[in-house]
């Protein structure tokens, strides 16, 4: 099981989606809940933000891979498919 690095902003819209999809998530397979989140507001811990290349968040890494990055106008389900898939990533061999 890899750890997941979801960058994001409290006052995003996008990033409550992701959490809300984070939520359901772990409610539809809690073998989610095991996985190792580490979650990083981006304007409190810049030092860290900067070391990885994103534009928007939020933003999901899995073993400093890039796998699902918001973009505007983005629906929930997409956001949640998105979150879903960097779930998925961590729990891969």
């Amino acid at each position: 099981m890899k750890e997941v690095l979801m960058f994001h902003l409290d006052s995003c819209g996008y990033c409550d989606k992701a959490r809300r999809a984070l939520d359901e998530l772990f409610e539809e397979n809690p073998r989610y809940r095991q996985i190792p989140l580490t979650r990083i507001e981006e304007s409190q811990q810049p030092e860290i933000a900067d070391r990885y290349d994103y534009y928007a968040v939020p933003t999901f890494f899995v073993d400093g891979k890039k796998i699902f990055e918001a973009r505007l106008f983005m629906s929930y389900e997409d956001i949640k498919a998105g979150t879903k898939a960097a779930l998925d990533a961590a729990l891969e061999a």
